[in-house]
């Protein structure tokens, strides 16, 4: 279920200043981040963002394309290494 229109997108405070900091050239590099849940926004076209899986960070370049959506969708928990029984049939 969505978030409701009025309220607006959620996103961390500490992305926006991190974002501000980065578009000025304070901050170099990747901004690390562990808020899989924050909205993409407009402001944040063209940085790289480190977000963070559970395990390690991944490298998460926005574009144009990816403005509405969340972080956590573009960068995967789980590693599908297929299944079992593919791998026995190759063998033989």
């Amino acid at each position: 279920m969505p978030r409701s229109v009025w309220k607006g997108p959620f996103v961390d405070r500490y992305l926006l200043k991190k974002a501000e900091e980065s578009q000025e050239g304070k901050h170099k590099g990747g901004i690390k981040s562990w808020s899989r849940r924050s909205t993409i926004l407009p402001q944040f076209v063209g940085l790289t963002f480190n977000v963070y899986n559970g395990q390690k960070f991944i490298p998460v370049h926005v574009t144009e394309d990816m403005v509405g959506h969340k972080f956590g969708e573009f960068s995967p928990t789980r590693s599908y290494y297929g299944h079992g029984a593919d791998k026995k049939a190759k063998r033989k």
